[in-house]
Protein backbone atom coordinates (compact mmCIF):
# COMPACT_ATOMS: atom_id res chain seq x y z
CA UNK A 1 0.00 0.00 0.00
CA UNK A 2 1.12 3.53 -0.42
CA UNK A 3 1.96 6.10 2.30
CA UNK A 4 -0.49 8.35 3.68
CA UNK A 5 -2.73 10.02 0.33
CA UNK A 6 -3.68 13.47 1.36
CA UNK A 7 -3.04 15.91 -0.90
CA UNK A 8 -3.18 19.84 0.07
CA UNK A 9 -6.62 20.44 -1.45
CA UNK A 10 -8.32 18.06 0.62
CA UNK A 11 -11.31 19.84 2.11
CA UNK A 12 -12.32 18.82 5.66
CA UNK A 13 -15.63 18.27 4.93
CA UNK A 14 -18.15 16.89 7.33
CA UNK A 15 -20.56 14.78 5.42
CA UNK A 16 -24.19 13.55 7.45
CA UNK A 17 -24.62 10.31 7.55
CA UNK A 18 -27.17 9.37 4.25
CA UNK A 19 -30.39 8.32 4.82
CA UNK A 20 -30.52 7.94 0.56
CA UNK A 21 -33.22 4.64 -0.34
CA UNK A 22 -31.73 2.01 -2.46
CA UNK A 23 -34.29 2.91 -5.34
CA UNK A 24 -34.29 5.54 -7.65
CA UNK A 25 -30.62 5.49 -8.60
CA UNK A 26 -29.25 7.67 -11.28
CA UNK A 27 -27.78 5.87 -13.97
CA UNK A 28 -23.93 5.60 -14.09
CA UNK A 29 -24.20 4.70 -18.03
CA UNK A 30 -21.57 2.06 -17.06
CA UNK A 31 -21.89 -1.48 -18.81
CA UNK A 32 -22.70 -4.41 -16.82
CA UNK A 33 -19.48 -6.63 -18.08
CA UNK A 34 -16.47 -4.60 -19.45
CA UNK A 35 -14.41 -2.00 -17.60
CA UNK A 36 -14.80 1.57 -17.02
CA UNK A 37 -13.29 3.79 -19.92
CA UNK A 38 -11.80 6.43 -16.92
CA UNK A 39 -10.46 4.99 -13.90
CA UNK A 40 -8.79 6.47 -10.95
CA UNK A 41 -7.31 5.20 -8.29
CA UNK A 42 -5.95 7.26 -5.05
CA UNK A 43 -2.86 5.86 -3.90
CA UNK A 44 0.52 4.77 -6.13
CA UNK A 45 2.08 2.37 -3.89
CA UNK A 46 2.54 -1.23 -4.26
CA UNK A 47 -0.78 -1.99 -4.11
CA UNK A 48 -2.12 0.82 -5.45
CA UNK A 49 0.38 0.70 -8.49
CA UNK A 50 -0.96 -2.75 -8.74
CA UNK A 51 -4.65 -2.15 -9.13
CA UNK A 52 -3.52 1.22 -11.74
CA UNK A 53 -1.58 -1.64 -13.71
CA UNK A 54 -4.46 -4.32 -13.70
CA UNK A 55 -6.53 -1.46 -15.42
CA UNK A 56 -4.67 0.16 -17.57
CA UNK A 57 -3.44 -3.49 -19.31
CA UNK A 58 -6.71 -4.12 -19.91
CA UNK A 59 -7.61 -0.80 -21.89
CA UNK A 60 -8.64 1.44 -19.47
CA UNK A 61 -7.96 5.36 -19.35
CA UNK A 62 -5.93 5.47 -15.50
CA UNK A 63 -5.62 8.27 -13.48
CA UNK A 64 -3.15 8.01 -10.22
CA UNK A 65 -3.32 10.34 -6.98
CA UNK A 66 -0.68 10.38 -5.31
CA UNK A 67 0.23 13.01 -2.01
CA UNK A 68 3.14 14.66 -3.58
CA UNK A 69 4.99 15.17 -6.77
CA UNK A 70 7.97 12.80 -5.23
CA UNK A 71 5.51 9.87 -4.88
CA UNK A 72 3.35 10.64 -7.98
CA UNK A 73 6.76 10.25 -9.71
CA UNK A 74 8.11 6.97 -7.87
CA UNK A 75 3.88 5.71 -8.58
CA UNK A 76 4.15 6.68 -12.53
CA UNK A 77 7.19 4.54 -12.60
CA UNK A 78 5.95 1.69 -10.85
CA UNK A 79 2.67 1.32 -13.26
CA UNK A 80 5.04 1.58 -16.17
CA UNK A 81 7.50 -0.74 -14.98
CA UNK A 82 4.94 -3.34 -14.22
CA UNK A 83 3.07 -2.95 -17.72
CA UNK A 84 6.37 -3.60 -19.48
CA UNK A 85 7.37 -6.19 -17.22
CA UNK A 86 3.92 -7.85 -18.93
CA UNK A 87 4.56 -7.00 -22.51
CA UNK A 88 8.06 -8.66 -22.13
CA UNK A 89 6.36 -12.09 -20.43
CA UNK A 90 3.55 -12.12 -22.85
CA UNK A 91 0.81 -11.80 -20.25
CA UNK A 92 -0.49 -8.78 -22.79
CA UNK A 93 0.12 -7.82 -26.43
CA UNK A 94 -0.24 -4.58 -25.69
CA UNK A 95 2.27 -1.86 -26.75
CA UNK A 96 3.71 0.26 -23.84
CA UNK A 97 4.09 3.57 -25.92
CA UNK A 98 0.02 3.53 -26.15
CA UNK A 99 -0.72 1.93 -22.66
CA UNK A 100 1.51 5.17 -21.27
CA UNK A 101 -0.46 7.52 -22.98
CA UNK A 102 -3.24 6.40 -21.08
CA UNK A 103 -2.22 7.12 -17.52
CA UNK A 104 -1.93 10.31 -15.78
CA UNK A 105 -0.23 10.72 -12.37
CA UNK A 106 -1.22 14.03 -10.66
CA UNK A 107 -1.49 15.28 -6.87
CA UNK A 108 -5.41 16.79 -7.16
CA UNK A 109 -8.61 15.24 -6.04
CA UNK A 110 -10.11 17.49 -8.73
CA UNK A 111 -8.35 15.24 -11.68
CA UNK A 112 -10.97 12.43 -10.45
CA UNK A 113 -14.16 14.93 -11.65
CA UNK A 114 -14.12 12.85 -15.05
CA UNK A 115 -13.85 9.41 -13.08
CA UNK A 116 -16.72 7.00 -13.86
CA UNK A 117 -14.49 4.38 -11.22
CA UNK A 118 -12.42 5.51 -8.05
CA UNK A 119 -10.80 2.78 -6.20
CA UNK A 120 -9.37 4.20 -3.12
CA UNK A 121 -5.59 2.24 -2.24
CA UNK A 122 -4.43 4.33 1.10
CA UNK A 123 -3.48 2.20 4.39
CA UNK A 124 -5.83 0.95 6.48
CA UNK A 125 -6.44 3.88 9.04
CA UNK A 126 -10.03 5.07 9.44
CA UNK A 127 -9.30 8.08 9.39
CA UNK A 128 -7.14 8.43 6.91
CA UNK A 129 -9.92 6.28 4.83
CA UNK A 130 -12.68 8.37 5.47
CA UNK A 131 -10.89 11.57 4.71
CA UNK A 132 -9.80 10.00 0.97
CA UNK A 133 -13.38 8.51 0.60
CA UNK A 134 -15.46 11.72 1.33
CA UNK A 135 -12.58 14.06 -0.49
CA UNK A 136 -13.15 11.66 -3.93
CA UNK A 137 -16.67 11.17 -3.41
CA UNK A 138 -17.63 15.42 -3.29
CA UNK A 139 -15.50 16.07 -6.77
CA UNK A 140 -17.55 12.80 -8.63
CA UNK A 141 -20.15 12.55 -10.57
CA UNK A 142 -23.45 11.20 -8.81
CA UNK A 143 -23.59 7.96 -10.89
CA UNK A 144 -20.07 7.32 -10.52
CA UNK A 145 -18.65 4.72 -8.66
CA UNK A 146 -16.15 4.37 -5.28
CA UNK A 147 -14.82 1.39 -3.74
CA UNK A 148 -12.18 0.66 -1.02
CA UNK A 149 -9.20 -1.24 -1.12
CA UNK A 150 -9.55 -1.96 2.30
CA UNK A 151 -8.75 -5.46 3.44
CA UNK A 152 -10.29 -5.28 6.87
CA UNK A 153 -12.21 -2.32 7.63
CA UNK A 154 -15.88 -2.27 7.89
CA UNK A 155 -17.30 -1.28 4.31
CA UNK A 156 -20.83 -0.48 5.94
CA UNK A 157 -19.00 1.59 8.43
CA UNK A 158 -16.96 3.61 5.59
CA UNK A 159 -20.40 3.95 3.82
CA UNK A 160 -22.24 5.86 6.34
CA UNK A 161 -19.76 8.81 6.12
CA UNK A 162 -20.53 9.02 2.76
CA UNK A 163 -23.54 10.75 0.54
CA UNK A 164 -24.43 7.77 -1.66
CA UNK A 165 -23.21 4.82 0.16
CA UNK A 166 -25.50 3.14 -2.82
CA UNK A 167 -22.72 4.07 -5.45
CA UNK A 168 -19.31 2.25 -2.81
CA UNK A 169 -18.36 -0.87 -2.10
CA UNK A 170 -15.12 -2.95 -1.47
CA UNK A 171 -12.93 -3.72 -4.10
CA UNK A 172 -9.86 -6.18 -2.43
CA UNK A 173 -7.25 -6.72 -4.23
CA UNK A 174 -4.75 -8.94 -3.53
CA UNK A 175 -0.49 -8.42 -3.60
CA UNK A 176 0.55 -8.68 -5.93
CA UNK A 177 -1.89 -7.62 -7.87
CA UNK A 178 -0.40 -8.72 -10.97
CA UNK A 179 0.11 -12.40 -10.36
CA UNK A 180 -3.45 -12.77 -8.21
CA UNK A 181 -6.36 -13.99 -9.39
CA UNK A 182 -8.36 -13.08 -6.63
CA UNK A 183 -10.50 -9.79 -6.50
CA UNK A 184 -12.47 -10.07 -2.94
CA UNK A 185 -15.86 -7.99 -4.13
CA UNK A 186 -17.29 -6.41 -0.49
CA UNK A 187 -21.48 -5.84 -0.42
CA UNK A 188 -22.48 -3.02 2.10
CA UNK A 189 -26.29 -3.18 3.15
CA UNK A 190 -26.39 -0.20 0.79
CA UNK A 191 -24.47 -1.30 -2.18
CA UNK A 192 -26.75 -1.19 -5.37
CA UNK A 193 -27.56 -3.91 -7.08
CA UNK A 194 -26.29 -2.54 -10.73
CA UNK A 195 -23.10 -1.46 -8.77
CA UNK A 196 -23.37 -5.82 -7.64
CA UNK A 197 -23.25 -6.72 -10.99
CA UNK A 198 -20.72 -4.10 -12.71
CA UNK A 199 -18.50 -5.33 -9.78
CA UNK A 200 -18.22 -8.75 -11.32
CA UNK A 201 -17.86 -7.36 -14.90
CA UNK A 202 -15.14 -5.60 -14.24
CA UNK A 203 -13.74 -8.53 -12.32
CA UNK A 204 -13.70 -10.91 -15.48
CA UNK A 205 -12.48 -8.14 -17.89
CA UNK A 206 -9.41 -8.07 -15.63
CA UNK A 207 -9.15 -12.10 -16.29
CA UNK A 208 -9.68 -12.66 -12.53
CA UNK A 209 -12.24 -14.27 -10.21
CA UNK A 210 -14.72 -12.63 -7.74
CA UNK A 211 -15.24 -13.31 -4.80
CA UNK A 212 -18.79 -11.72 -2.99
CA UNK A 213 -19.48 -11.62 0.44
CA UNK A 214 -21.32 -9.98 2.74
CA UNK A 215 -19.62 -7.23 4.79
CA UNK A 216 -18.53 -8.71 7.81
CA UNK A 217 -15.25 -8.07 10.25
CA UNK A 218 -12.11 -9.30 7.85
CA UNK A 219 -14.68 -10.73 5.05
CA UNK A 220 -13.65 -13.83 4.16
CA UNK A 221 -10.06 -13.51 2.75
CA UNK A 222 -8.02 -11.59 5.55
CA UNK A 223 -10.24 -13.47 8.70
CA UNK A 224 -9.31 -16.90 7.18
CA UNK A 225 -5.89 -15.73 6.27
CA UNK A 226 -4.56 -13.79 9.46
CA UNK A 227 -6.33 -16.74 11.35
CA UNK A 228 -3.81 -19.02 10.11
CA UNK A 229 -1.01 -16.70 9.84
CA UNK A 230 -1.19 -15.69 13.94
CA UNK A 231 -1.43 -19.21 14.73
CA UNK A 232 1.58 -19.71 12.39
CA UNK A 233 2.94 -17.33 14.61
CA UNK A 234 2.49 -18.46 18.10
CA UNK A 235 3.78 -21.74 17.03
CA UNK A 236 7.31 -20.35 16.17
CA UNK A 237 7.01 -18.09 19.26
CA UNK A 238 6.51 -21.51 21.45
CA UNK A 239 9.35 -23.26 19.46
CA UNK A 240 7.12 -26.03 17.85
CA UNK A 241 8.87 -25.36 14.49
CA UNK A 242 11.17 -23.11 12.73
CA UNK A 243 8.70 -20.38 10.62
CA UNK A 244 10.28 -22.48 7.01
CA UNK A 245 9.28 -25.65 8.53
CA UNK A 246 5.94 -24.29 10.11
CA UNK A 247 5.36 -22.50 5.80
CA UNK A 248 6.59 -26.02 3.98
CA UNK A 249 3.78 -27.91 6.12
CA UNK A 250 0.79 -25.62 4.67
CA UNK A 251 2.80 -26.03 1.13
CA UNK A 252 3.30 -29.41 0.92
CA UNK A 253 0.67 -30.76 2.79
CA UNK A 254 -1.98 -28.42 2.08
CA UNK A 255 -1.16 -26.96 -1.34
CA UNK A 256 -1.19 -23.57 0.18
CA UNK A 257 0.79 -21.54 -3.30
CA UNK A 258 2.88 -19.93 -0.26
CA UNK A 259 2.84 -20.61 3.24
CA UNK A 260 1.68 -18.14 6.08
CA UNK A 261 4.67 -17.06 7.27
CA UNK A 262 5.97 -16.01 3.94
CA UNK A 263 2.82 -14.36 2.78
CA UNK A 264 2.71 -12.09 5.81
CA UNK A 265 6.28 -11.36 4.83
CA UNK A 266 4.88 -10.16 1.50
CA UNK A 267 1.83 -8.35 2.81
CA UNK A 268 3.66 -6.91 5.56
CA UNK A 269 3.79 -7.52 9.45
CA UNK A 270 2.45 -4.02 10.38
CA UNK A 271 0.11 -4.60 7.73
CA UNK A 272 -0.82 -7.77 9.53
CA UNK A 273 -0.63 -6.42 13.22
CA UNK A 274 -3.05 -3.53 11.78
CA UNK A 275 -5.79 -6.38 10.85
CA UNK A 276 -5.25 -8.22 14.25
CA UNK A 277 -6.00 -5.61 15.86
CA UNK A 278 -8.93 -4.55 14.18
CA UNK A 279 -9.95 -7.95 14.54
CA UNK A 280 -9.29 -8.94 17.87
CA UNK A 281 -11.59 -5.67 18.51
CA UNK A 282 -14.62 -6.49 16.75
CA UNK A 283 -14.30 -10.75 17.16
CA UNK A 284 -12.61 -11.40 20.03
CA UNK A 285 -9.71 -12.90 21.95
CA UNK A 286 -8.88 -15.41 18.91
CA UNK A 287 -7.46 -12.64 17.18
CA UNK A 288 -5.31 -10.82 19.21
CA UNK A 289 -1.98 -10.67 17.87
CA UNK A 290 0.88 -12.37 19.69
CA UNK A 291 4.00 -10.77 21.15
CA UNK A 292 6.44 -11.98 18.57
CA UNK A 293 4.09 -10.64 15.76
CA UNK A 294 4.50 -6.89 18.18
CA UNK A 295 7.92 -7.33 18.40
CA UNK A 296 9.40 -7.50 15.48
CA UNK A 297 7.04 -5.01 14.33
CA UNK A 298 8.90 -2.57 17.03
CA UNK A 299 11.74 -3.65 15.36
CA UNK A 300 11.15 -2.64 12.07
CA UNK A 301 11.41 -6.10 10.97
CA UNK A 302 8.46 -5.60 8.45
CA UNK A 303 8.82 -8.71 6.26
CA UNK A 304 10.38 -7.74 2.25
CA UNK A 305 9.52 -4.26 2.62
CA UNK A 306 12.02 -3.60 5.21
CA UNK A 307 14.84 -6.85 4.35
CA UNK A 308 13.62 -8.68 6.94
CA UNK A 309 10.63 -10.45 8.93
CA UNK A 310 10.17 -14.11 9.38
CA UNK A 311 12.39 -15.08 6.83
CA UNK A 312 15.35 -13.01 5.27
CA UNK A 313 14.56 -11.06 2.17
CA UNK A 314 17.95 -9.13 1.64
CA UNK A 315 19.45 -11.52 -0.74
Amino acid sequence: MSNSVLPSNLPDSGLPDSGLPDSGLPDSGLPDSGLPDFVGVLGGGRMGAGIAHAFLINGANVLVVERDEEAAEAARERVESAAAKSIERGATDGNLDEMVSRLSVTVDYDDFKDRQLVIEAVPEDWDLKVASLRGIEERLDDGAYLASNTSSISVNALARELQRPHNFLGLHFFNPVPASTLIEVVLGEHTSEPLAQAARGWVEALGKTAVVVNDAPGFASSRLGVAIALEAMRMVEEGVASAEDIDNAMVLGYKHPTGPLRTTDIVGLDVRLGIAEYLATTLGERFAPPQILRDKVARGELGRKSGKGFFDWTD
